[in-house]
């Protein structure tokens, strides 16, 4: 290993706290642990199941909303007009996330699942659903963008409304028939599309700006960045934690007792997330948008709703429909591969950008 090598792991190693240090081992007992629960400890999957309102699980929305009031308070809402007013950045998201992320799942669909109509349909649903949540989490832990990331989620969350249904029948009906491809419709509501956003991003987006603004207001600017914001940090966290067991004790006995099935899902959403990551960041570098932003339009491009799909699953094709399988399993995947893509990121900084994703200073070339 190179001196500059070391260099950087040391300095990434000190900059990072204990619990974002070991992430991906947290992140892993959190999944072996929800599967263990949804598969050995009667009635909890059903348990889970009984408490929705609307087709939304409360207690993965409660996981979530904590998951994404630290990341939101910590947002510097007094520039979020600068980063609106920069166009290459809000085109290429709009690119990427509305007509490059759908068409490249319903391609992999077809490839990877031509055989099976019903993985296939629920991959595609997860392609539609762009990301409004948890994308936050990742963007923060690669040090992207924040006040970025908050106008990015803000516009997908606008485009979600207007654009799922009609980008559902586009890739299910239209397009299947012109190519002479099997088709299958798909029924949701714009209401539940916009319950689904402003309970997931309305809620944290209000909370973290009023904790902001009510916080600079009565203590100051200092006592909200350096006394707050750290005792509130670490919560971020311990929700994505609360949210993954849950989602594996939802689906740990359908996963476990469908591990084929599960393989095949898998392929093609391995090489989604990846796809549309890297995209993201070369579109990013390419376009000279820094890597701050860059790792940002990454990011938000390569996540996903998944609360939406596997709502949207279920409530179309019902909750033990091969769609609803292939909607858990898409955050199954998105997980452990976007925890890997933060790293890579980190990495990518140092080596492509030539910036310390800490202090976003240049370095050497």
């Amino acid at each position: 290993m190179s001196t500059a090598t070391v260099a950087t792991t040391a300095l990434t190693t000190r900059r990072l706290s204990t619990l974002d240090r070991w992430l991906p081992l947290w992140i892993g007992l959190a999944m072996v642990g929800g599967i263990f629960i949804g598969r050995f400890v009667p009635g909890v999957s059903d348990l889970l199941t009984r408490l929705e309102v609307g087709g939304i699980s409360i207690p993965i929305a409660l996981g979530l909303l904590v998951m994404m009031y630290p990341v939101l308070a910590k947002v510097r809402y007094d520039r979020v007009a600068a980063v609106a007013g920069d166009k290459k950045l809000l085109v290429s998201s709009l690119v990427l996330n509305w007509l490059v992320g759908p068409a490249l799942m319903f391609v992999l669909a077809w490839a990877f699942l031509p055989d099976l109509p019903e993985y296939r349909t629920g991959l595609i649903i997860v392609g539609l659903a762009r990301c409004i949540a948890m994308v936050v989490i990742w963007n923060d832990l690669a040090c992207g963008d924040r006040e970025a990331a908050a106008v990015l989620v803000a516009i997908n969350s606008v485009f979600q409304v207007v654009a799922f249904s009609l980008l559902g029948w586009f890739y299910l009906t239209v397009l299947p028939g012109w190519l002479g491809l099997d088709s299958q419709g798909l029924e949701i509501s714009v209401w539940q599309i916009a319950l689904n956003v402003l309970i997931f991003l309305g809620i944290p987006l209000v909370a973290g700006f009023a904790s902001r603004f009510l916080g600079e207001r009565a203590k100051g600017h200092d006592w909200y960045e350096d006394r707050f914001l750290p005792k509130v940090g670490p919560w971020a966290l311990y929700g994505l934690l609360f949210t993954i067991v849950l989602l594996f004790a939802l689906q740990g006995e359908q996963v476990t007792s469908r591990p084929w099935d599960v393989a095949r899902i898998a392929l093609p959403l391995l090489a989604y997330f990846a796809a549309m990551w890297f995209f993201g960041l070369f579109t990013g570098k390419a376009l000279g948008l820094g890597y701050a932003r860059s790792t940002t339009l990454a990011f938000t491009a390569a996540g996903n709703n998944f609360e939406l799909a596997i709502a949207v699953a279920i409530g179309t094709f019902g909750a033990t429909s091969g769609q609803a399988l292939a909607g858990v399993v898409g955050p199954l995947i998105e997980v452990p591969v976007l925890v890997g893509l933060v790293y890579v990121s980190l990495w990518a900084a140092r080596r492509w950008f030539h910036t310390d994703p800490y202090t976003t200073e240049r370095m050497p070339s």
